[in-house]
C-alpha cells in the first residue's frame, strides 16, 4: 500500500472518482466497468457492475460540479440499456430490477428521454418474467422477491411492488414471537437480516405497505421484525443477532458481523423505516439506539483478529456503517465522531499512485489475502465514493441526500 492519502472524506472521493473513471472499458453501446481490472467481462448490475457505479458518478456530478461524471454517468446508461434483453437474472442487486433502478436515476437527476424509456423498458421485461407466484426460488433481496419489490416502488411501478409482495402473504413461517421466511427454496437455516433474511423483507413489506396503504402488509413486516429482535444477543442496550438458526454451517460465515448485510448497520435500517411507518410505537427508534450502540462499541473499524472487519465497502465493510453514521448524524446529531473515525479508517486504508485512491478487501482464509480493488457499489469504490462523499456535503451543512437514493436505504428526514 502506498501511503499519502488525504484524511478528508471530500479528497479521498475524489481520488477514488479518479481511478473509477481510469477504470472504465470502452464497448460499442458506451462505457461500462468489470468488477476489477483483471476481470475480461463487464457487467451491467448494482452490486458489483455498472448500475451501481452511475449513482456515485450522479452524486460526484452534484458534488463537484464537474460535467465528466454527468457524461460519463449517460455513456454508462447506454451500455446498461443494451444489456436488459439479454439478461437473465430479474433481482435488485443482480439483475434487471436494479438496472431499473440506476436507469431511472440517471432519467431523474440528468432528464435523458431515452434513458427514461430504458429504465420503462427495464421493468416491462421484469414483470414479464413473473411465474405467479416469483421470479426465482429466492424470497430476499439481493435475488429474490423482496428487492424487485423494492425496485418497482423505487421506480413508482406500484402496482408490481404489490405483486412481488403477495409471495410473503402466503408464505410466513409462525415462530413463538412472530413469523419468519424461508430464504430460498430448500434452504433450511432461516437468516435474520438485510441482505438475505426476514428484515429485508421486513422492509420491503413496510415500504410497500405504507406506499399502497397496506395495513396488513405493515402488520405482516411488525411480526417478521419481532422474530428477529426476540433473538437479540446483546442485552436491553444493544442489539446483536447471529447470521443464522440453525446456524448456517459454512467455513467463511462467522456467528455475528457488525455491517448493512448480516449486522446492526443494517437491522437499523430496518427499523428506521418502521419508525417512520408506525410513528406511535416507541419500540422502533429504540431499536435503532440499540443498533448504534452495539455498533460503535464493538470495536470496528479495528482489525481485533482475522476474519473481524476486514472489508472497506458498502455490503459488509466500513462504508456501510459510514452510511448508518451518516443518518445518525442527519437525524439525532450524535453521529459525527464516529463517521470522521471511519473515514480516517478508509484513509489509512487506501491505496493511493499516480491513479488515484482505491480500496481492496482481505478474505484472510486466502493466500494471498488481499483481493484485487473492485470498482462497483457492493464491494468496490463506487459504494465506498457514496458515503465519502455524503458524508463531506452534511459535514459543510449541504444536501444530506443522495442523487439517487437506494430503495432499501430510506432517506434521512
Amino acid at each position: 500500500m502506498t501511503t499519502g492519502a488525504p484524511d478528508d472524506a471530500e479528497s479521498l472521493a475524489f481520488g477514488a472518482l479518479e481511478w473509477l473513471m481510469k477504470a472504465v472499458r470502452d464497448i460499442d453501446d458506451g462505457v461500462a466497468w468489470p468488477n476489477t481490472l483483471s476481470d475480461d467481462q463487464v457487467t451491467p448490475t448494482l452490486y458489483s457492475g455498472t448500475s451501481g457505479v452511475l449513482p456515485a458518478l450522479l452524486d460526484a456530478w452534484r458534488h463537484f460540479a464537474d460535467d465528466r461524471y454527468a457524461d460519463m454517468a449517460l455513456r454508462g446508461a447506454r451500455s446498461v440499456a443494451c444489456a436488459l434483453e439479454d439478461w437473465e437474472d430479474s433481482g435488485l442487486y443482480t439483475g434487471v430490477a436494479g438496472m431499473a433502478v440506476a436507469l431511472r436515476g440517471v432519467h431523474r437527476v440528468l432528464g435523458d428521454t431515452a434513458v427514461g424509456a430504458s429504465a420503462d423498458r427495464a421493468l416491462d421485461i421484469v414483470r414479464s418474467r413473473y411465474d405467479g407466484a416469483a421470479w426465482n426460488d429466492w424470497f430476499e433481496v439481493i435475488f429474490g422477491n423482496a428487492g424487485i419489490a423494492l425496485a418497482a416502488l423505487e421506480c413508482g411501478d406500484l402496482d408490481l411492488a404489490q405483486l412481488a409482495v403477495d409471495r410473503y402473504i402466503h408464505a410466513p413461517e409462525p415462530t413463538t414471537a412472530g413469523v419468519q421466511w424461508q430464504i430460498q427454496t430448500g434452504l433450511v437455516p432461516r437468516m435474520h437480516h438485510m441482505s438475505h433474511g426476514t428484515l429485508g423483507i421486513v422492509y420491503a413489506l413496510a415500504a410497500v405497505g405504507r406506499a399502497t396503504d397496506r395495513p396488513d402488509l405493515v402488520d405482516l413486516a411488525a411480526a417478521g421484525a419481532a422474530d428477529v429482535v426476540s433473538r437479540n444477543e446483546a442485552g436491553p442496550d444493544g442489539f446483536l443477532v447471529g447470521h443464522s438458526d440453525p446456524q448456517q454451517q459454512h467455513e467463511r460465515i462467522e456467528r455475528h458481523n457488525y455491517g448493512w448485510c448480516h449486522g446492526p448497520s443494517g437491522d437499523a435500517q430496518a427499523f428506521r423505516l418502521l419508525a417512520r411507518v408506525v410513528p406511535d410505537d416507541p419500540a422502533w427508534p429504540a431499536l435503532v439506539d440499540r443498533c448504534w450502540h452495539t455498533v460503535v462499541n464493538s470495536g470496528i473499524p479495528r482489525r481485533i483478529r482475522p476474519g473481524f472487519w476486514d472489508n472497506n465497502g458498502r455490503c459488509c465493510g466500513t462504508a456501510g456503517v459510514l452510511a448508518l453514521a451518516c443518518d445518525r448524524q442527519v437525524e439525532r446529531g450524535d453521529g459525527r465522531d464516529f463517521a470522521d473515525l471511519l473515514v480516517a479508517d478508509l484513509a489509512a486504508r487506501a491505496t493511493t499512485d499516480a491513479n488515484g485512491h482505491r480500496w481492496s478487501n482481505v478474505e484472510h482464509r486466502d493466500t494471498p489475502s488481499e483481493l484485487a480493488p473492485a470498482t462497483g457499489w457492493g464491494m468496490g469504490n463506487a459504494g465506498i465514493i457514496r458515503e465519502l462523499l455524503r458524508h463531506a456535503r452534511i459535514t459543510a451543512d449541504r444536501e444530506p441526500q443522495y442523487a439517487v437514493p437506494f430503495p432499501d436505504h430510506l432517506p434521512t428526514a
